[in-house]
């Protein structure tokens, strides 16, 4: 059998997709177009792709042999999985192994933003620190605040009990009651709009769906306080970016911390030049022990598919009933 990967990624997972098919690899350091993917999976039984990758009807259909689909993500929303489903394909995704580095992430953009971190930084390098100062980039305390987490899954589990040691209140969103962030930390399950104006921090862990789609606009970022700061790691566009310049540029929240952006890899150019708002690359998974996992997973994933059993982490497992 013959696997199409549409990007290099961590050389384990690569070995293990050579042991048992003929691999073929993109050979450009970038993203693939629509067009490129088609034609690169062309006679292949598997699709390795990334989340930057537009798997849609076309692309699985365009292929007759396609057996199997494997991300290299935990984020499927990239890919029409009804289409794969009703070509009997199975869809499989990365889930856990980047639960500590993405929650980790969180952290650290909380703290660069809460005390302006890269804005002290590029400050001292300037030459404009000509000594202590009382009234010099002042930030905003951690320790005994209010953290708020939206979205109290894997990550967003992991990100809040990872407060323990800052003595937060924390309070939660979710659809279910999370036993362990109360039995742990305890932790208040709450409705949205008490979250968005109680929290000092707050942090976004939900997936992209129609329901999550700008969940911080203009409404939700006028509730929240004006010290707030606001985390986001999961999906660019579950916050209405040009909203969120306009409040950070009149200052009705403190600052930003974003790992991800609406119309990735387009970034809107007002957030880069404003001082309260720190920006990633895209990079909270990005620890050689994380991505190294995830290439594993996501190669095991593609094994498991094309021999006919059903992939540890597949996101469609009624195809395998069907047959």
């Amino acid at each position: 059998m013959k696997i199409f990967v549409t990007r290099k990624i961590p050389e384990p997972g690569l070995e293990i997709l050579r042991k048992e098919f003929e691999v073929k690899v993109n050979i450009y350091d970038r993203v693939l177009t629509k067009e490129e993917i088609i034609q690169g999976l062309k006679g292949k039984d598997g699709l390795l792709c990334l989340l930057t990758d537009p798997i849609d009807a076309d692309v699985i259909n365009s292929e007759p042999k396609l057996k199997m689909i494997s991300s290299y993500a935990v984020g499927y929303n990239n890919i029409d999985v009804k289409a794969a489903t009703k070509r009997e394909i199975p869809v499989s995704n990365t889930p856990g192994v980047l639960t500590d580095a993405t929650s980790d992430m969180a952290w650290a953009l909380l703290f660069s933003v809460a005390r302006r971190i890269v804005e002290a930084d590029t400050f001292t390098r300037a030459g404009k620190f000509k000594g202590w100062d009382p009234m010099l980039m002042h930030g905003q305390d951690v320790t005994n605040k209010t953290l708020g987490v939206v979205g109290a899954g894997r990550i967003g589990t992991a990100f809040a009990l990872k407060s323990k040691g800052f003595n937060m209140n924390v309070l939660y969103v979710d659809e279910k009651k999370n036993e362990t962030l109360e039995k742990e930390i305890n932790a208040k399950k709450v409705t949205f709009d008490e979250i968005l104006k109680k929290s000092d921090f707050l942090s976004l862990h939900v997936p992209l769906i129609p329901s999550t789609h700008h969940l911080i606009g203009e409404k939700e970022l006028k509730m929240m306080k004006k010290n707030a700061v606001l985390i986001n790691t999961s999906r660019g566009p579950v916050i209405d970016e040009k909203i969120l310049v306009k409040a950070l540029e009149e200052k009705q929240i403190f600052g930003a911390g974003l790992d991800v952006y609406e119309h990735e890899p387009k970034i809107t150019e007002e957030l880069k030049k404003l001082d309260n708002v720190v920006l990633q690359p895209h990079s909270a998974s990005a620890t050689i022990e994380s991505r190294t996992k995830m290439a594993i997973m996501a190669a095991e994933n593609m094994v498991a598919g094309l021999k006919g059993k059903i992939p540890n982490n597949c996101v469609n497992k009624e195809v395998f009933k069907e047959r």
